[in-house]
């Protein structure tokens, strides 16, 4: 299958979002676009029964519907002082105070802890790196099957740069890192086969190191200058195409135009 070249002309822009008209209550079929995708159902469902699906089928089809996901790109450091990096999109904040955040390691087989999760537990810390489109191609060789206490940083093409308190390096070419050390590591096992497959790891933010040309004046990151890129199924990886802003809706100033748009639909 032949599949053109990646634009590097084409960047993020923010746009008005889909169904900018919408009113409190108005159903999904009020415009085109959502007739559409109701007509969708027509297809039918499948339901999955996860007690009945075999396990390579459901990492396929979580990993497919649960899209698009962040990536933590961890470097660690075992207690010889060997480095380990490597990318991991079951990822996302946890909370701000303290700053949390979270990603969850699969085991390259049961009982058998993969490098990353190992070296999450010595106390030594570990940076947690932002991929961009520029360097996705250098993250993702460090999720080669290599052998134990081999240094993946070597096959990266990336730089190790020293961090203000952890001992592991951060990656120099993200503009985007954190210095973390374990918050708590929680062991996964099923609850019907005891299997212990995977860890969840809660890290403590303690430094966060921001390049200054992806940072506005209000102090949050520039997508269109950050250019992160996110996991989908299967081996594909997205960037972010065009964004657009919804305002968070308000009791206080919404609540007159609510109560008349539910009476206006009630009456319908």
């Amino acid at each position: 299958m032949s599949i053109p070249a990646f634009d590097t002309t084409s960047y993020s822009t923010y746009t008005q979002p889909p169904n900018p008209s919408w009113t409190y209550g108005q159903k999904v079929d009020a415009t085109p676009a959502g007739k559409e995708w109701l007509e969708g159902e027509s297809a039918g469902w499948k339901v999955y029964n996860t007690a009945e699906t075999d396990k390579i089928d459901l990492y396929k089809l979580l990993i497919s519907g649960i899209v698009p996901r962040p990536i933590a790109f961890v470097s660690t450091i075992n207690e010889d002082g060997v480095e380990n990096l490597a990318p991991f999109s079951w990822f996302n904040t946890v909370t701000n105070y303290p700053p949390v955040i979270s990603f969850a390691v699969n085991h390259s087989a049961p009982g058998r802890l993969k490098d990353t999760a190992t070296n999450l537990k010595n106390g030594q810390g570990f940076t947690v790196n932002i991929i961009s489109e520029a360097f996705v191609e250098n993250a993702n060789a460090t999720s080669i099957d290599a052998p134990h206490d081999f240094d993946e940083w070597t096959l990266s093409g990336l730089t190790k740069e020293k961090c203000v308190q952890i001992k592991a390096s951060r990656v120099k070419e993200s503009a985007f890192s954190m210095e973390c050390e374990l918050y708590k590591a929680i062991d996964i096992t099923h609850p019907v086969t005891g299997e212990h497959n995977n860890t969840l790891i809660l890290a403590h933010v303690k430094y966060i190191h921001v390049r200054k040309d992806v940072l506005t004046e209000k102090g949050v990151i520039d997508l269109t200058k950050f250019k992160p890129v996110a996991r989908l199924g299967d081996i594909s990886y997205a960037r972010v195409g065009d964004a657009y802003r919804i305002a968070r809706p308000s009791w206080a100033q919404d609540e007159v135009k609510i109560q008349e748009a539910l009476t206006t639909h009630a009456s319908l």
